[in-house]
């Protein structure tokens, strides 16, 4: 165990001295800033009115009055739609002729909308709160009528809205784009910083000639105290600090890293394995980066996935471990069910290690026996 022990001191204090795994923290502080605000507000929206009655006047204090928007009038449409080109708004709203007369008249109604679809997340919430001012104001006028007509504002009330929603948060309360992301975000950052310095020890370990197990194992298990600590300051210190949802203790938290740990270390020994060339190696880490991200679920739901696109899925570990953490950081479900999870980051670790160990035992023995062939040449 000497040795063991001797790797481990030597990899580690190094690590300390050489601190480049703090740069994870500066990329993690620029990429989080853009979410400071948390969502989207006060967007810049052009009104064209055309009508000039109450009720276009009623619905552009509707739009006026919703967090997203913030109405910004304009006369005509070629230069508000010269202003959308130029990202100076983010839609532009007609207010079209006879609006009134054709609410109070029973016939349907167009309001034309201009919206950027190229950004896709101002242009959903605009849609949203467009469509609910559009709706609290027809409301108003279908009120008024049934008040006309005899009923009384209960049974109008009763009548316009049957039934009565409720929500209640268990997600991340609030609407914050950010929350939802965060959790593969920091889970992506986390196992592509760890991958890259996994192959960074191996290759540094293989270059003096064929040490020991208890080497690798040395070198390796240094990078766990690090990484661990960089889980403690992603998924619970730097939420903390942006004010996002969090249910789970340090401890859970650290029991639900380090098995996604020992998966992505598996992980790293298959890819130096398969690749060896150091060049190879690193270019193949920055191309996987943001596909692992886009298949571990945060965006796009695995189950819409295709079949083939759900295995690939399932063989990564950021899948499982953005759905443990996420489950049991933001969802406040106990620890113990996210225990399937664990146990299938512990598989794929078992996995890969011993996939990467049977490749380089094959490549080895190839190697030798050319080398044998050479001589015996």
């Amino acid at each position: 165990m000497k040795i063991y022990w001797a790797t481990f001191i030597k990899v580690f204090t190094g690590l300390l001295e050489r601190p480049i795994w703090m740069i994870l923290l500066v990329s993690l502080c620029l990429m989080s800033s853009v979410y400071l605000h948390r969502t989207v507000w006060d967007l810049p929206v052009a009104v064209i009115d055309q009508d000039h009655s109450p009720a276009s006047r009623l619905l552009i204090r509707n739009l006026d009055a919703t967090d997203k928007i913030k109405t910004v009038g304009y006369d005509s449409l070629p230069a508000a739609i010269h202003d959308l080109g130029f990202r100076k708004l983010f839609a532009v709203i007609i207010m079209p002729t006879d609006l009134e007369k054709k609410l109070l008249a029973g016939k349907p109604v167009t309001i034309p909308v201009y919206g950027d679809a190229t950004n896709r997340l101002p242009n959903g919430q605009i849609q949203q709160d467009v469509q609910a001012a559009y709706q609290e104001m027809l409301r108003y006028y279908e009120t008024e009528v049934m008040l006309a007509h005899g009923f009384s504002l209960r049974q109008a009330e009763v009548i316009l809205a049957p039934i009565t929603g409720r929500t209640e948060d268990v997600f991340n309360p609030g609407i914050s784009f950010a929350a939802i992301v965060f959790p593969g975000l920091l889970v992506m950052l986390l196992q592509h910083s760890l991958l890259i310095a996994s192959v960074r020890v191996r290759l540094m370990l293989r270059s003096q000639s064929q040490p020991p197990l208890l080497v690798y194992m040395g070198g390796l298990s240094a990078l766990l105290p690090v990484w661990l600590f960089l889980s403690i300051v992603l998924f619970v210190l730097w939420p903390w600090l942006l004010g996002y949802r969090q249910t789970a203790s340090i401890p859970e938290v650290l029991l639900l890293t380090f098995p996604f740990l020992l998966a992505v270390l598996g992980l790293g020994k298959l890819i130096t394995e398969c690749l060896r060339r150091v060049e190879l190696i690193y270019l193949t880490l920055s191309f996987i980066t943001m596909p692992v991200f886009y298949l571990s679920g945060t965006i796009w739901p695995v189950q819409a996935m295709p079949a083939w696109v759900r295995f690939i899925s399932g063989c990564l570990p950021t899948t499982w471990a953005t759905k443990a953490i996420a489950g049991v950081n933001q969802l406040g479900l106990p620890w113990h069910s996210a225990l399937p999870d664990v146990a299938m980051l512990l598989l794929l670790g078992a996995v890969y290690t011993l996939l990467g160990m049977g490749i380089g035992l094959l490549r080895d023995g190839r190697r030798l026996r050319q080398l044998m062939q050479r001589h015996s040449g």
